[in-house]
């Protein structure tokens, strides 16, 4: 039995750290926050620790950041 089995089709509650993240309660994927995917444990690779928001990829993840201001181009005007 693997860690994923046995949760069903539950969303998972996670910390996310810096280069890790912490299973805060058991399930089976968490929500981009951008496109509203299911992301599979397995496959989350990107995640924001500042905004606390897993991304399904890393095109949601760049527009998180344009989003929320977080690029250093965005920030020298």
């Amino acid at each position: 039995m693997n860690r994923f089995e046995g949760f069903g089709n539950t969303e998972a509650k996670i910390k996310y750290l810096d280069a890790d993240f912490q299973i805060l309660s058991p399930g089976h994927y968490v929500t981009c926050a951008m496109t509203g995917k299911h992301i599979p444990l397995d496959e989350l690779r990107y995640w924001s620790v500042a905004r606390q928001e897993p991304y399904a990829d890393a095109s949601a993840s760049l527009e998180a950041d344009k989003r929320a201001g977080a690029l250093p181009i965005q920030q020298r005007n």
